[in-house]
């Protein structure tokens, strides 16, 4: 990580790639082309031709992510586009590609995929979006499932019966199942077992041959937190599913891809308040992990040269952002003999993080590097000040290097 950090710079998100493989390849084998690897969790070229190697579809949200997918080689039949505000020019550019399928989300979406259809297009095959629900105990930012949600068609009202009665009977689209996704970071499979069952008892009832669950299985971010693994979410799953002949399909996105990275940051300045707390400043901050600022999310700390050291210094770790709320880690453990210029790392950083950064206070963008074998090769390189002037048209002058 030393190494890394010397060579690549810091902020730095650092992938095991056969982490990510392993965690592919076990989700292929259990739920075979069902096996959806959600992208909104982290993507680039790398990682989505990743993916498409070990055997997995991928869900795309928006026309970037599609663009990004397309970019890599991934063929556009083995794609699911996603969305609750489907933009035409997103439907049509997916219709006319052919993607594998279309996750219909409203009524409005309906009509759109309808007057495309009357200029000549393909008819797109598709999913409907239900919303079952059923509440997953998680933050109230990323749960999907329940009635009060801007997703899908809702159960209880009647809309999803109107809408999958309608796309069925439009000559515009192909309908072949139902869609659910009660939220993300869920650790109880009792939650997954109930949507299972709520949403393919629904399906039944139109003889719908496919149902995607979506993703959400949560990780450990921190000690003492227990996630289900891939195989027990799959087993859940089954279970619940047992009486019925449906083709099941999964997105995982985070459990494919957050322990697999570690972020790097450079300790730029310690202030130690007697009697309060001892503040850690690094060259990141919110721009490269916005988790903890909208999620209150936790995550440990430690540095690459002391891995063993016992850590019984606390600290609050902030970033470089003209926010008191730019905190990284509230509550961290380090060595005593921290200091100015070491290289601390945060683990399980490899779902949005990169994924959900930004430019604030125009900060550049980390890069990004997938290890294998004792190699390591940049697959992001780092954002440079000439990238932040590049869509600015009231540039007159040079730009810093």
């Amino acid at each position: 990580m030393l190494d890394l950090a010397e060579d690549f710079g810091t902020p730095l998100f650092v992938y095991d790639e056969d982490h990510i493989r392993a965690q592919c390849r076990e989700t292929v084998a259990e739920f075979g082309e069902g096996a959806v690897y959600a992208t909104k969790a982290f993507l680039c070229t790398a990682m989505a031709r990743l993916a498409h190697e070990e055997g997995m579809r991928l869900d795309v949200a928006t026309g970037g992510e599609l663009a990004v997918a397309v970019a890599a080689g991934v063929p556009p039949n083995r794609l699911v586009l996603h969305g609750n505000n489907k933009s035409t020019d997103e439907l049509e550019t997916a219709i006319r590609i052919g993607v594998g399928r279309i996750v219909v989300d409203n009524f409005d979406e309906i009509e759109r995929i309808e007057r495309i259809h009357r200029r000549g297009l393909p008819v797109p095959t598709v999913l409907i979006r239900v919303t079952p629900g059923v509440e997953a105990h998680t933050h109230q930012f990323v749960r999907t499932g329940g009635d009060d949600s801007k997703f899908g068609f809702t159960v209880s009202t009647g809309a999803a019966d109107r809408a999958i009665r309608q796309v069925a009977a439009s000559p515009a689209m192909r309908l072949v199942g139902l869609h659910a996704h009660i939220g993300s970071q869920v650790f109880s499979l009792d939650a997954f077992e109930e949507a299972a069952t709520v949403v393919a008892g629904f399906a039944a009832r139109y003889e719908l041959p496919e149902l995607s669950l979506g993703g959400g299985l949560g990780v450990a971010y921190v000690e003492g937190e227990g996630a289900p693994t891939i195989g027990e979410w799959a087993s859940a799953l089954r279970s619940a599913l047992s009486s019925q002949d449906l083709h099941l399909s999964v997105e995982p996105g985070r459990s494919i891809v957050a322990a697999a990275a570690i972020t790097l940051y450079t300790v730029g300045a310690i202030k130690d308040i007697p009697g309060i707390r001892t503040y850690v400043a690094v060259d990141g901050g919110m721009s490269d992990n916005p988790r903890p600022v909208l999620y209150g999310s936790g995550y440990e700390t430690f540095l690459p040269r002391a891995v063993d050291s016992i850590r019984p210094r606390a600290i609050r770790v902030v970033g470089k952002h003209c926010e008191s709320g730019d905190v990284l880690v509230s509550e961290g453990w380090v060595p005593s003999d921290l200091h100015v210029g070491d290289i601390l790392s945060t683990p399980v950083t490899g779902a949005y993080g990169h994924s959900m950064g930004s430019n604030y206070n125009k900060i550049l963008r980390p890069a990004v590097v997938f290890c294998r074998s004792g190699e390591a090769r940049l697959v992001v390189r780092r954002e440079r000040y000439a990238d932040l002037l590049a869509t600015d048209t009231g540039v007159t002058g040079p730009a810093v290097s």
